[in-house]
């Protein structure tokens, strides 16, 4: 199993020191998130300082970027990692695409195949010289002068996946992405039930086979060194699914429990604003299903009970000050799970 640490975005000094310090302890990749900061420009302080680990955005926001200005983002990533980057996207919610970056909305699932195609069809171009002429719904790119396009790398193409939550979603991942990223807002029968037959309607009719798909997250991990800090994260863990449980985008992993009473009644608290409550309806039956638990000592075993055999890659971002010859220990447990994805 892969393991991933999260980079801060905020201050690359700290950027670069954190991505040096989880090299060396082991980790197989480092993400940045889209949220209050651009999650580019920290990998590219990353990738001058690393030279194993793979670099990674999970996710940035596609719609509100041209796929021509993420093309570019990405070829430099890769080009100056020496071939270490994968560009993931994401489409976030109507509301914000509209009301936040002032993004028209559009046909998500139609519109993201259009964009991962769209992309490579730019890299080809970049590569390969060939004449840049894709024509879609959405996009249309027919125009690349020498002077703009950069010199070919003679690296493999960037990988892309792709954040799906829903049904349609799931199966353009499978036939068009090279991974999909799975919301922390899943249980393992949701994904037995719904995530992995869903995916593998979309490998089928590409082509293509499992081992060569990879699946990222997909749930939440609590742990720490002692009892005290499992229950402190096991807290954190029931808040975040009280915030994602109160969304209607993600009631059918609730419904796969036949708990969708406890979904209505989080939606009807965070309507009437009672957000400091709304953790307290999550039962801690409710927040098991969401993560594993368990304190280092017993850690790989609760990842593989909750992940194994499911997630190719999982994020186990451990806090800068654990002890190198611990993260090291506990990162290598983990890294010996089998998993489906085999490169």
């Amino acid at each position: 199993m892969r393991v991933v640490a999260s980079l801060p975005t905020d201050d690359w000094k700290e950027t670069a020191r954190l991505a040096r310090a989880y090299e060396a302890a082991g980790y197989d990749s480092l993400t940045t998130a889209e949220l209050a900061h651009d999650p580019f420009a920290p990998l590219a302080v990353a990738a001058t300082v690393t030279g194993r680990v793979t670099l990674a955005t999970a996710i940035a926001v596609a719609f509100p970027r041209s796929p021509m200005i993420v093309a570019g983002q990405a070829w430099d990533l890769q080009a100056n990692s020496g071939g270490r980057f994968s560009l993931g996207l994401g489409t976030q919610v109507k509301g914000h695409n509209e009301r936040r970056y002032s993004t028209p909305w559009g046909p998500p699932v139609e519109r993201t195949r259009e964009y991962v195609q769209s992309l490579r069809a730019i890299w080809r171009t970049w590569e390969t010289g060939e004449k840049l002429d894709f024509k879609g719904t959405h996009y249309s790119f027919t125009l690349m002068t020498p002077e703009f396009s950069p010199r070919p790398t003679g690296l493999p193409m960037v990988p892309v996946t792709v954040a799906a939550v829903g049904p349609d979603m799931l199966r353009m991942t499978g036939r068009i992405a090279d991974g999909v990223r799975l919301h922390g807002f899943c249980t393992r029968k949701y994904m037995q039930d719904q995530v992995i037959p869903r995916v593998g309607e979309g490998l089928a009719k590409s082509g293509r086979d499992r081992a060569r798909f990879r699946i990222i997250g997909g749930g939440f991990i609590a742990t720490g060194p002692d009892a005290d800090a499992v229950r402190e994260k096991f807290e954190w863990v029931r808040y975040r699914v009280a915030f994602y449980g109160s969304t209607r985008t993600y009631q059918p992993v609730f419904q796969t429990h036949g708990i969708e009473e406890l979904g209505r009644k989080l939606h009807q608290l965070s309507v009437a604003g009672k957000w400091d409550i709304m953790a307290r309806e999550v039962p801690d039956d409710v927040v098991r299903l969401f993560a594993a638990v368990a304190p280092y000592k017993d850690l790989a075993p609760a990842i593989e009970a909750r992940f194994g055999g499911i997630s190719d890659e999982i994020n186990l971002t451990l806090p800068p000050a654990t002890p190198e010859g611990l993260m090291k220990e506990l990162l290598a447990d983990v890294k010996r799970i089998p998993t489906p994805f085999a490169g």
